[in-house]
């Protein structure tokens, strides 16, 4: 029932771990003066803002929301007072609106919180829809449509994402550690709720002290001696994690092109989100904050840090004791797979799980040269894909060659550059030809 070791799979690559910050404590941020929260915080709809400037709030009081099918409420993450509704824009380049507050320095939590009542599939469902909860690792997914099991699907395998493959990045890590039990408690709520058969918590093997400290909680649970949680360590390869990837080293089996997890029986998890869930079915308390790793060679003081959800990343790098070198680059997310940022005024996001700062001399790209034909994007790529291709018809603008070759199954983790010697900007070629699909698909309209 349960596999002994991970399935194999394809591709990856053997990226430097650099998990500088895994060994340390997270520290908790003091409340800032003033938070931005963006209306798009998820991938989906936006927010529409539930208050006005000078309206007071609370700690956890919805601000935002948004009737659409796919969309997180927003919570404040500080009490304070609204001072602003105003546009920002977000590390991807668009723009979106945003309330801001001022903070009153008390952090007073709305009184009308409570725990929920949950006691059926539905009933979480509508918790964790009005938790706000996204995909925590990253991708920002409202967490209540994963939960949301279609009648003609059945789902018999919950998967936690502890994979953390992202150089740098060990916010996870440290959740797992300093939060085990709300780990476990978590895991067992939704597998009771939604009556699955199996738990596999996946960690990379580069992980040990998570390994033992889960393994250890998860062994001494005998409430389910045959079907306990298990912990299955995995090979520590880039991109483990994904979810692609980690269903089939779990379960060896494979999510068709446009599926998800749940078409093959699995719902995949992080484990920051899975904590998070078990906290607030206790408490009632919203997502309002966020352990972001704070690292990278600008950084005096790199550390874990949670924060309020809306924070400045200035304000989070002056506590980590600032710049130590001018920062040439600073990316939201790993650097496999982060945004370089225009500014650090831009606030910490739900989906958020690292920021890293970077010195001049560790920002540098190299100049792609031709390519040699080696063959490495192609023996490291995940989804069996041949980026040198797909570059190719990206540039001769070729939709029709690169919907065949199957760009739109590309993941975008940036493998194939990574194990390139001629450096090509693969990943950027394969962007452009997405939007070309995309626009083709579309008619020829933008």
């Amino acid at each position: 029932m349960f596999p002994s070791k991970p399935f194999p799979t394809h591709g990856g690559a053997e990226v430097p771990h650099c998990k500088n910050t895994a060994q340390m404590e997270s520290a908790v941020l003091p409340c800032p003066d003033q938070v931005v929260l963006p209306m798009q915080q998820h991938v989906g709809a936006p927010c529409k803002p539930l208050v006005k400037v000078g309206d007071p709030v609370f700690l956890g009081q919805k601000i935002a929301d948004s009737d659409a099918f796919i969309s997180a409420p927003i919570h404040a993450s500080i009490s304070g007072k609204v001072s602003a509704i105003t546009k920002v824009m977000l590390p991807g380049g668009q723009f979106t609106d945003a309330i801001v507050i001022d903070s009153d320095g008390e952090m007073k939590l709305d009184p009308a919180i409570q725990p929920p009542k949950v006691d059926a599939p539905e009933e979480l469902v509508n918790a964790v829809h009005e938790s706000g909860l996204v995909g925590l690792g990253g991708a920002g997914f409202p967490a209540y449509v994963k939960l949301k099991v279609p009648k003609d699907k059945r789902l018999d395998t919950l998967i936690v994402n502890v994979a953390e493959c992202e150089p740098y990045i060990t916010a996870d890590n440290r959740e797992a550690i300093e939060n085990s039990w709300a780990v476990l408690s978590g895991v067992y709520a939704i597998k009771d709720l939604l009556k699955l058969d199996r738990v596999i918590i996946a960690v990379e093997n580069n992980k040990p002290e998570v390994i033992e400290t889960l393994r250890k909680i998860a062994e001494s649970e005998e409430r389910d001696p045959e079907n306990r949680v298990r912990v299955l360590p995995l090979k520590a390869s880039y991109p483990q994690g994904a979810e692609k990837v980690l269903v089939k080293a779990c379960t060896n089996r494979v999510i068709p092109l446009g599926k998800l997890p749940a078409d093959v029986g699995c719902l995949v998890m992080n484990v920051t989100s899975v904590a998070f869930l078990a906290n607030y079915l206790k408490t009632g308390v919203p997502l309002v904050k966020k352990r972001v790793t704070i690292d990278g060679s600008a950084v005096e003081y790199p550390q874990n840090v949670i924060v309020p959800i809306g924070t400045k990343i200035a304000d989070v790098i002056a506590f980590c004791g600032g710049y130590k070198k001018p920062p040439k680059k600073i990316l939201m997310g790993g650097p496999m797979m982060g945004i370089a940022l225009a500014s650090d005024q831009l606030p910490v996001l739900k989906q958020n799980n690292g920021i890293l700062a970077f010195a001049e001399e560790d920002s540098r790209l190299p100049e792609p040269t031709a390519c040699i034909r080696c063959g490495r994007c192609v023996k490291g790529c995940p989804m069996n894909l041949e980026p040198t291709l797909l570059e190719k018809y990206a540039e001769l603008k070729r939709p029709k060659e690169l919907t065949d070759l199957g760009i739109m199954c590309c993941m975008e983790c940036g493998t194939c550059v990574f194990n390139c010697p001629a450096h090509r900007p693969l990943v950027q070629a394969i962007r452009m030809g997405k939007a070309l699909v995309k626009n083709s698909q579309n008619g020829g309209k933008k």
